[in-house]
């Protein structure tokens, strides 16, 4: 019963300040830069990363086709996930910038 009156005080107490919200922005001068080309280098790593996982899974299907059922599932199961993940890594700063509204 403590932590809900606690809850409602705090929120009650809240909605009595405006607290700012300011809008993101970048640092000036290098560190923006360098922020800027960490994310390119993410970006370029994820996507060598999702070419590796596409040839990977296509080997898998290819070798698993006589006698290894299992692996040709598994491989053909990835390439879903795999693009996916390709969606995710390029469609982060849309949904990061649609959430932050």
């Amino acid at each position: 019963m403590l932590s809900k009156a606690f809850l409602v005080a705090n929120t009650w107490l809240l909605q009595q300040y405006d607290l700012p919200d300011p809008k993101p922005k970048a640092p000036e001068g290098k560190l923006s830069d360098a922020a800027d080309t960490i994310l390119a280098w993410m970006k370029w790593g994820g996507l060598v990363g999702a070419i590796a996982a596409l040839v990977a899974g296509g080997i898998m299907m290819a070798v698993g086709r006589r006698n290894r059922n299992n692996m040709a599932i598994e491989g053909a199961l990835s390439i879903p996930w795999v693009i996916g993940g390709i969606a995710l890594m390029l469609g982060a700063t849309s949904m990061v910038g649609w959430l932050a509204k």
